[in-house]
């Protein structure tokens, strides 16, 4: 998979960009902040619906366009992508409209991926064509598959658990269709029910509302058991790769476990029975959704007057966590920060390979200034997996960074001011 044709019109510094993408590697050299990190959040847009360095989809406007207050200020992204055996044209257009929902509602993203208008921006709206056929911005999951290489990644490892939920749900949107129904639903049900929770604490006994309960106690199982099914079965395939290339990376001196703890567990021990207080792989792929399904329910029915008390939903995948184990150490807790960039490594290179098995063809590639943050023997194993990737973008400040033999094998754009040129 690769994108054969890039269109940028009003987005970010590029006010107009037509340009052929080639295949195999490509280097974008400039200094900072003048469009190498753009023409890569563009791409990835694509595949996510969302600007990852955005606050909202309203800063993915050009400045000048926002200014122009005769025109209806707009962003448009073009991609001839070519599969193996098809090529599509998909394109999104981010306008912000003052006529757009009078009412000012906010437009929120239930699921933060393929959902949403953007990001709450209440003017804002988004169109999705493919083939030029308007579609729902859901249907642009698995067209484009990109994996993401950034600096920041640390916070995979050592950030909140919403960021290591985010990345999984990313990942898994890209190839399963089902999981990014199921996500945004779930998102939406959340929301139903834990506004019936904050009722039933603020007007306890309302027999109406806890009605209303049950019937949404019923769609959060349905789609969470989804979620947390898909969720097991992902990282234990993840895992047997990390920990291959993580053992790889650190010369066989470390081990690596993706331990999913979810905040409801259907492989838990059953009600009264103590477990063994040992940090032990579980196993969870034996369980169907249907009976993760039912046992969530009976879980929501004893917790019921607890969750009221407190105004909100206390078990389901909204509340999972997911560890890094190397060793029996938790690496986002003990581990040194050359263990945690390691850890990252590893996930990211697995992640490419669980994108290939599960589709058959390499994800786009994207790494933004990430060889600055490694050293010289992990930049050349970066390079040396990457290296037969169809199409692999990466940004940098400094050539330097490569090793030696690596830019000659690549096409080297320069990027200056939101103008693009070729070394060739």
């Amino acid at each position: 998979m690769r994108v054969r044709h890039l269109s940028l019109t009003n987005f970010r510094l590029y006010a107009r960009l037509e340009a052929d993408l080639p295949a195999g590697s490509l280097i974008l050299v400039g200094a900072n902040a003048q469009g190498k990190t753009s023409l890569l959040e563009a791409i990835y847009y694509f595949a996510t619906a969302q600007a990852h360095h955005a606050a909202s989809d309203r800063q993915l406007i050009n400045f000048l366009a926002l200014a122009a207050r005769e025109t209806l200020p707009f962003a448009r992204l073009i991609a001839e992508v070519a599969h193996r055996d098809r090529q599509r044209r998909v394109e999104i257009r981010v306008i912000l409209d003052p006529a757009n929902n009078p009412a000012g509602r906010p437009l929120r993203s239930a699921s933060g991926v393929f959902e949403g208008a953007g990001g709450g921006d209440s003017r804002l709206r988004k169109e999705i064509y493919i083939n030029g056929v308007k579609k729902r911005v859901s249907e642009l999951a698995g067209l484009v598959n990109v994996v993401l290489f950034l600096p920041q990644d640390l916070a995979i490892v050592e950030g909140a658990p919403a960021d290591r939920r985010r990345h999984l749900d990313i990942a898994l949107c890209q190839v399963n269709p089902a999981y990014n129904f199921a996500l945004g639903e779930y998102g939406k049900v959340l929301t139903q029910r834990n506004a019936l929770l904050k009722m039933l604490q603020d007007s306890p006994g309302h027999a109406g509302v806890e009605a209303q309960l049950d019937f949404w106690d019923v769609k959060l199982c349905e789609h969470g058991a989804l979620l947390i099914a898909a969720r097991a079965a992902a990282l234990a395939e993840m895992e047997a790769l990390a920990s291959a290339i993580h053992r790889d990376l650190t010369g066989g001196a470390e081990g690596l476990r993706l331990a999913y703890h979810p905040a409801f567990d259907p492989a838990a021990a059953p009600h009264g029975q103590l477990g063994l207080p040992m940090d032990v792989p579980v196993h969870r792929l034996g369980i169907p959704p249907e009976e993760i399904q039912e046992r969530l329910k009976q879980r929501l029915h004893t917790t019921r007057a607890e969750e009221i008390a407190r105004g909100m939903t206390l078990a389901g995948p909204h509340r999972d966590e997911i560890r890094f184990v190397a060793n029996g150490i938790d690496v986002g807790t003990y581990g040194s920060r050359g263990q945690a960039r390691s850890v990252v490594l590893a996930l990211k290179l697995a992640e490419v390979e669980w994108m290939r098995a599960r589709t058959g063809e390499w994800p786009i590639l994207l790494l933004d200034e990430v060889l600055a943050e490694l050293d010289t023997q992990r930049r050349r194993d970066l390079l040396n997996r990457l290296g037969g990737a169809e199409q692999c973008i990466m940004t940098t400040t400094d050539l330097n960074l490569f090793p030696p033999e690596f830019p000659p094998r690549a096409q080297i754009w320069h990027v200056q001011a939101g103008r693009v040129s070729s070394s060739a």
